[in-house]
């Protein structure tokens, strides 16, 4: 009897090492990857769609699918992949952020009763994702934001961002200044916003996503200096992000100069920026060329480049206000 309780225990013990086997030697296709990187998210879908059917239990591969769909701002199709990643692997902190993030993006474009039961299974994700990894400072931000915005009813509330707020500060000083920064910009409180962002930047903040949220603030609010800081320290922190190039043509706009200069870069970000959720969209991208056009008196060009933002984002108010002001003139 015992040697067959050895042998059934031994069986065991080869199964769960090969299991281990399969995981360790099942990677996400590098061509997906590369082809993610770039923005090519109907070429990594298909590679990925192929590499999970040979691999049905990898977690890295379900993970980047979600992550190609939502990219794709594909947020419906997403989620299954993300809620199949953490079935494999409950105890990743960035794969609850991302079903966090897509709950959220879900509930911006639902109905109210479907929004409010959205909104708490994102903050959950977040929640979790946090108690995982303390030291995932974005699914923090993102906690500590949906508490800034969202009401009690949801789950949100400013009595429970104070106190994230300060225990993040206590890990790194420039993300709790940020996260100050940006609760008090859903309350559309810009000056203390200002204020905290400064010192955020004062700091030498390592997240280049952080610094140029950052720069969309300054940018949105006509703010050149401010944009130069961000500008700095986004060199610093990653030189070689293209947002650097956009940014530094929206800061030769509004300052009325370089203009050959700003729309080269323009051209270039557009040329080899890929498609992210948190990098400056086409349509922002042709507002700041119509920006330029209209510095140099070109009116007509600069209703075909507001034109092309709102086509590509139909809500775009930078390019409404922009194209109401070029038709008083």
């Amino acid at each position: 009897m015992r040697s067959d309780n050895f042998r059934f225990f031994l069986a065991l013990c080869l199964l769960a090492v090969c299991a281990g086997m399969v995981r360790a030697e099942s990677k996400v296709p590098e061509e997906a990857t590369s082809a993610f990187a770039a923005g090519e998210y109907g070429r990594a879908i298909e590679i990925l769609s192929r590499a999970a059917v040979s691999a049905p239990r990898d977690a890295a591969i379900e993970y980047l699918l979600a992550r190609c769909y939502y990219e794709d701002e594909q947020f419906d199709r997403a989620i299954p992949y993300a809620e199949k990643a953490l079935s494999l692997d409950p105890k990743n902190s960035s794969y609850h952020e991302l079903l966090g993030r897509l709950f959220g993006e879900k509930a911006d474009r639902s109905g109210w009763f479907s929004a409010l039961s959205l909104a708490k299974k994102s903050r959950k994700e977040f929640e979790v994702a946090m108690l995982i990894d303390e030291r995932n400072f974005s699914a923090m931000q993102s906690l500590i934001e949906f508490d800034c915005s969202a009401p009690g009813i949801a789950g949100g509330g400013e009595d429970k961002a104070r106190p994230e707020i300060e225990r993040l500060s206590a890990m790194d000083a420039a993300q709790g200044h940020y996260a100050a920064g940006n609760c008090r910009r859903q309350k559309k409180d810009n000056e203390t916003a200002d204020r905290e962002f400064r010192k955020a930047l004062a700091l030498h903040p390592k997240s280049a996503d952080l610094i140029y949220d950052i720069g969309d603030h300054y940018m949105k609010h006509n703010q050149p200096e401010g944009l130069r800081l961000v500008l700095e320290e986004g060199e610093r922190a990653a030189p070689a992000d293209l947002r650097g190039k956009f940014y530094r043509a929206a800061v030769f706009a509004m300052e009325k100069k370089d203009q050959g200069d700003a729309t080269n870069l323009l051209r270039e970000y557009l040329a080899k920026a890929p498609k992210r959720n948190n990098y400056p969209n086409r349509a922002i991208v042709h507002y700041w060329l119509g920006r330029i056009q209209e510095n140099q008196n070109d009116a007509a060009a600069a209703r075909l480049e507001y034109k092309e933002a709102l086509n590509l984002e139909p809500k775009n108010r930078f390019a409404n206000e922009a194209l109401k002001r070029l038709q008083h003139d």
